[in-house]
């Protein structure tokens, strides 16, 4: 599949269905391209599209049918807008290119050939309670023992986190809020008693929304 060359193929590429509750138009805005006027159109659409599948299947679906709609703050960067964002913008917006390789840039894979995607996310639901102090914490080991990730990174606003999908993951949680660094990683024993910090969390999945009963081609 080539770059979209027409607004008429942009729109196409916008309506590819990722999961049941996204499409690839949701994962295009960014306050970045808006501002600077630059566009956020992948290079190789068919590697984005499939990364942006694993990610909103195997992580962000459970979220939505677990809490109910989230936020999207970042989403897909072209290699152009995060080059941009980490090295014309300040303060520093985006790390840089290599390091988002599999991450947010969606289109093009890590140093070790593995493909990912990444979206900045926060849970309405979790939010609201972090506001009057409720401890990060509680939803990342929420995160560690229902969701197979590859990174969890922690922002002070709103508890939102970086959310990275990618082939053969490490599993590691971090964060920018205090306690800063590294929280967990597959390497580390993660502690016992920590399911009683979200013990009053919606139950895994438990929301059902309309869905067309399709059967199997």
């Amino acid at each position: 599949m080539r770059s979209p060359q027409s607004l008429i193929a942009l729109e196409d590429l916008g309506r590819q269905r990722l999961s049941r509750y996204f499409a690839f138009r949701d994962f295009l805005h960014t306050e970045i391209g808006s501002l600077y006027q630059i566009s956020n159109i992948p290079e190789d659409p068919a590697l984005a599209l499939a990364s942006g599948r694993k990610l909103a299947t195997e992580l962000l679906d459970p979220l939505v049918e677990t809490f109910g709609p989230v936020d999207i703050r970042s989403g897909y960067r072209s290699p152009s807008l995060n080059h941009f964002g980490a090295t014309q913008v300040r303060p520093q917006k985006c790390a840089a290119n290599e390091k988002n390789y599999a991450g947010h840039i969606w289109d093009r894979r890590d140093s070790e050939g593995r493909m990912g995607a990444c979206v900045s996310v926060s849970i309405p639901w979790f939010a609201a309670q972090y506001a009057q102090g409720r401890d990060w914490r509680d939803l990342a080991w929420w995160l560690w023992d229902h969701l197979v990730f590859h990174e969890v990174y922690f922002f002070p606003k709103t508890a939102a986190f970086n959310l990275t999908w990618r082939e053969q993951p490490e599993k590691r949680i971090l964060s920018y809020i205090a306690p800063r660094g590294l929280l967990a990683s597959a390497s580390t024993s993660p502690p016992q008693g920590r399911s009683e910090r979200y013990l009053d969390f919606p139950p895994f999945r438990a929301i059902s929304y309309p869905w067309p009963d399709i059967p199997p081609v």
